[in-house]
């Protein structure tokens, strides 16, 4: 959604965009000029073709080329000729590929790729100092060709001010147990297993407790079949697929939300749609998670991303321990993440490059 929000946020920056993407361009209203170089279902090399013939066009209505995505532009990299090439980097495709089991061949290949895409860079955007380090770090890039500027938050679509009881009642949850949400992606990275064990050792302080995991992935089974195997099945509920329109009520039904994650993540970009919806959000001390929590209370970071930590953390949550900030500090505090505001930084390092 980043790609898609930053696309509607830019043109009243005064930036004109036309897009290329692989999959649907279809049902994107707002979202600048869209076109579809490849269905999403066909090979790499397929993909790259196709986008090599497609970018022609674009190339020559274009000031500035901006990529989101280091495969992708590596196709194209010698029609870029002179211009400027500004490359958002939302993580390393190289380390996501080795934390869910890529052979070391792999790795590498992956590796030398994005080094030879980002050598063309002018200028980077990453989310969080964490990343401007990993970029400068592993893929040799000049610290002071980056730009850390965070992601943003639908502010509009990101709101609900109904009572918790009601939005609950709305969902059929139990409107009477202390209830925690994770939206997440269901791989390993994302610390779903760690999370499932805290909740076995939680409900033995607080017997209540409800873990709501939204989301789906390749681990959905996996996942499943540790609750199963815990007899976590009335503490821990994994609800699937959800459709996107129902974010805002699962994030404030919630009386706190929380980001497990125990490698690669850029950005908490979850924790600020759930502060928005005025919960306030956990997060583990991995990557740019801090980024995303500290200016509101730096209690928000857990010690760490082991269970035990988990654990311990929203327990002091749930119980009163730690003094959770407020609905309205947390609503208040991601205003400064709104898409104009954020829209505006990226459009002056674009321009900047121009």
């Amino acid at each position: 959604m980043y790609f898609f929000n930053l696309l509607r946020a830019l043109p009243p920056q005064g930036v004109r965009t036309r897009a290329l993407i692989a999959g649907d361009a279809s049902g994107r209203d707002g979202a600048a000029v869209l076109e579809s170089f490849a269905p999403d279902d066909v090979g790499m090399f397929r993909r790259w073709s196709a986008l090599r013939r497609s970018i022609t066009r674009s190339l020559a209505e274009s000031d500035v080329v901006v990529s989101h995505f280091a495969p992708y532009a590596f196709p194209v990299l010698d029609r870029l000729r002179s211009r400027p090439h500004v490359v958002h980097f939302h993580g390393s495709w190289a380390l996501e590929g080795a934390s869910e089991g890529a052979s070391p061949a792999v790795v590498l290949a992956k590796t030398l790729l994005e080094r030879i895409v980002y050598a063309r860079g002018a200028r980077f955007i990453v989310l969080s100092r964490a990343y401007a380090q990993l970029l400068a770090e592993r893929y040799r890039v000049n610290p002071d060709a980056i730009s850390v500027v965070p992601g943003g938050v639908d502010l509009d679509w990101f709101h609900d001010e109904r009572p918790r009881s009601e939005v609950r009642r709305a969902l059929g949850w139990p409107t009477d147990r202390p209830t925690v949400v994770a939206v997440r992606r269901l791989v390993r990275a994302k610390g779903i297993e760690n999370l499932i064990d805290a909740v076995d050792a939680l409900r033995r302080v607080i017997p209540d407790v409800l873990l709501v995991i939204a989301g789906t992935g390749p681990l959905e089974e996996t996942f499943r079949s540790q609750v199963a195997s815990r007899g976590l099945e009335r503490w821990v509920h994994l609800t699937g697929f959800v459709d996107p329109r129902a974010l805002p009520a699962i994030y404030r039904a919630a009386d706190v939300s929380i980001v497990p994650t125990t490698s690669l993540e850029g950005f908490g970009l979850v924790a600020l749609e759930a502060l928005a919806c005025g919960t306030p959000a956990l997060v583990t001390p991995v990557s740019g998670l801090p980024d995303t929590v500290n200016m509101l209370d730096p209690a928000l970071v857990l010690d760490g991303c082991d269970a035990r930590s988990l654990a311990r953390g929203l327990s002091d949550a749930l119980t009163g321990r730690i003094a959770l900030p407020s609905e309205e500090a947390c609503i208040r505090y991601v205003r400064g993440f709104s898409w104009p505001a954020i829209a505006g930084r990226i459009a002056d390092i674009y321009r900047a490059a121009a």
